[in-house]
């Protein structure tokens, strides 16, 4: 036990006083004269004995009296068992990502969570708070009761890592609690692994009712028509309890078409025909869950002839004229003393086709054509020098021709995954005709493989940037030493690496993306690109160079949607943006917490965290026994005679 105020002990000394009282009776006697006293002798027996009983019980009443009234002043009290945390700084990390826009048992996550630290936070508590968006250090829940009112789902995901290593990064002379509270969906354990053994860590972790959830994944051109583009969304079931759901397409505010979607699959898509030109709108559909994911915003540009060159012998470039014809492309062949070399920066993509030797003036342009988000096709001659071809790549990357080899080698194998192919294939083939080569150049390489020869050494790589994608074959594929002009998939591989890289498909960017935007328009001096929609404008990070302009939205737009990019006043390019996908299965609740304290809500953790660091003060209850004792002593003297 302890006393805030122990020097009110010495008045224990008073103790003294009513045991003085008791000793010496300093009372007068009166004396009364009776004609009688042969009855007295009795009656004085018996006063004798209840008086000397009543003076004991006042003595033990007032000592007691006197005891406690001298303990409450001096106010002792027992120190809690958390007495030494009590200067320690509270942080709370409240999760407001998507997933918490999931209903408990009193409505939204989210927002049963603000309001019970509206109403559960002490007023004298200073703490820091922390959310996917925002961050306020060293506050109360006073000063911020209006920034939690008004706290929005974040487009950012939860990463308790980086939020855990801000506040480990905070200077404070304290020691630090920290409060987390989220649903812990999609939590991976690598994320708290530096925590294991933090004992001032805590959970809340509320409870979705129903984790069934539909989310529209992603939106693709299935299938590219002369008039028409067959667009289609996929959507993915979380859960097992589905009814049919209205999907709906929309351009701009305009209802183009509507279907209904029975899930007997996880996994199902809807296809609508729309007609080839600017199309910007957006997939919906109607669930009762989580919102965020309802809604898929897209953007298609109206199709456009694409430049093309190839550099080479003409009568070598002859099948790449079968391919990109005109309807579709603008497409020259030149000889290398016939290039000029102003039009490469005006190409879509240039095809260096079996080139003997590649001039260093041509090897530098290219690079530079590179950089700035142009496509390069190189096909090399098997006669040419090894070293005057290691000199071309290096301008791209590490990938080096080691040697050439005389030997006939199959092509056996697709890389279905890689972009190239996305949509050519219905299924996966095993069995195809194979292109054969019979002098090729041996890589070493770590670029991505698309075609690969039977014993998995490349036969078609692509070297890539952020924009811009440089794709290589390790053979001539001539008539006399390949075969790969008469194959099924010299059409699809030739024609996608023209167009992969360009604006021809559906245009929608995960908000918070880091990868650049490439726009082709011409800025003034000390112009910039602005992007905005009827709610939103922003300026984003942006470098120009040669007539296009790289574009990073890295933290915008806040909110998903359809936007409009500026130069000046003029509207010359659409984009649309939308939130990440990843907390739509609600299903997916991490186990990670389970090495940490938890509490089932928030009350009850303010609840134990007063109790636990609040002193157990006694001196409340030593004045309720004061004024007991003092009315005992009151009935003592009435009722004892």
């Amino acid at each position: 036990m302890h006393f805030k105020n122990p020097e009110i002990l010495y008045f224990l000394f008073l103790l003294v006083i009513p045991i003085l009282i008791h000793l010496f009776q300093l009372r007068k006697f009166k004396i009364e004269y009776f004609t009688n006293v042969r009855f007295l002798k009795e009656l004085s027996i018996q006063t004798r004995k209840s008086s000397k009983l009543k003076k004991y019980l006042l003595l033990a009443t007032r000592l007691l009296l006197l005891t406690f009234l001298i303990l409450g002043f001096a106010q002792p009290f027992f120190k809690s068992n958390e007495s030494k945390n009590t200067s320690n700084e509270l942080y709370i990390v409240l999760d407001n990502s998507f997933s918490m826009q999931a209903k408990g048992s009193n409505g939204e996550l989210l927002k049963r969570a603000v309001e019970d630290l509206l109403e559960k936070t002490p007023e004298n508590f200073k703490f820091s708070l922390l959310t996917c968006s925002d961050n306020y250090w060293n506050t109360d829940i006073k000063s911020i009761q209006k920034e939690l009112q008004n706290l929005k789902y974040s487009a950012n995901e939860f990463k308790i890592d980086d939020i855990l290593n801000n506040i480990k990064a905070y200077k404070t002379a304290f020691q630090k609690e920290i409060i987390v509270i989220t649903d812990a969906v999609g939590l991976k354990s690598n994320q708290l692994k530096n925590y294991i053994k933090y004992q001032n860590l805590t959970f809340v972790i509320p409870k979705a009712e129903k984790v069934d959830n539909i989310a529209i994944d992603s939106v693709y051109i299935n299938q590219n028509t002369t008039n028409f583009y067959e667009v289609t969304a996929k959507c993915t079931a979380f859960g097992d309890d589905f009814k049919n759901i209205p999907v709906a397409l929309y351009n701009h505010d305009k209802l183009v078409a509507k279907t209904v979607v029975s899930f007997d699959n996880k996994i199902k898509t809807v296809t609508f025909t729309i007609p080839k030109t600017d199309f910007q709108g957006h997939f919906s559909i109607e669930d009762s869950s989580l919102e965020y994911d309802n809604t898929y915003y897209f953007s298609i540009s109206k199709p456009k002839k694409y430049n093309i060159i190839s550099i080479g012998d003409p009568v070598k470039s002859n099948f790449l004229s079968r391919i990109y014809v005109s309807d579709e492309f603008n497409y020259f062949n030149y000889s290398l003393p016939t290039l000029d070399y102003n039009l490469i920066d005006k190409q879509d993509a240039i095809v260096l086709n079996e080139l003997i030797d590649i001039p260093i003036a041509l090897q530098t342009t290219l690079k530079s054509y590179f950089q700035n988000g142009g496509t390069v096709i190189f096909i090399p001659n098997q006669e040419a020098n090894i070293i005057n071809l290691n000199e071309f790549l290096v301008n791209f990357s590490s990938t080096k021709i080691k040697s050439k080899v005389n030997a006939e080698k199959l092509v056996t194998t697709i890389n279905f995954d890689h972009p190239l192919f996305k949509n050519v294939f219905e299924k996966r083939v095993a069995n195809f005709q194979y292109p054969k080569v019979a002098t090729f150049f041996e890589f070493s390489t770590s670029a991505s493989q698309i075609l690969s020869y039977s014993d998995q050494t490349p036969f078609l790589i692509d070297i890539h940037n952020d924009f811009a994608s440089l794709y290589v074959f390790s053979s001539a594929i001539n008539k006399e030493n390949s075969n790969f002009q008469n194959a099924p998939l010299i059409v699809p591989v030739f024609y996608n690496m023209v167009l992969h890289n360009q604006n021809t498909a559906v245009n929608a960017i995960n908000i918070g993306s880091n990868n650049p935007i490439l726009i082709e328009t011409i800025l003034e001096k000390d112009a910039i690109l602005r992007v905005q929609n009827d709610t939103e404008s922003f300026i984003p990070l942006q470098q120009t160079s040669k007539g296009k302009v790289k574009m990073t939205c890295t933290e915008y737009p806040l909110f998903a949607g359809n936007f409009e990019v500026f130069n000046g006043n003029k509207s010359i390019n659409n984009l649309s943006f939308n939130y990440n996908r990843i907390e739509s299965d609600l299903g997916a609740i991490s186990n990670a917490t389970s090495d940490f304290k938890t509490e089932a809500s928030i009350e009850i953790l303010f609840e134990k965290l007063l109790s636990n660091r609040t002193d157990s003060l006694v001196w409340k209850w030593l004045l309720v026994l004061t004024f007991l004792f003092l009315v005992l002593e009151i009935l003592i003297q009435k009722i004892v005679k």
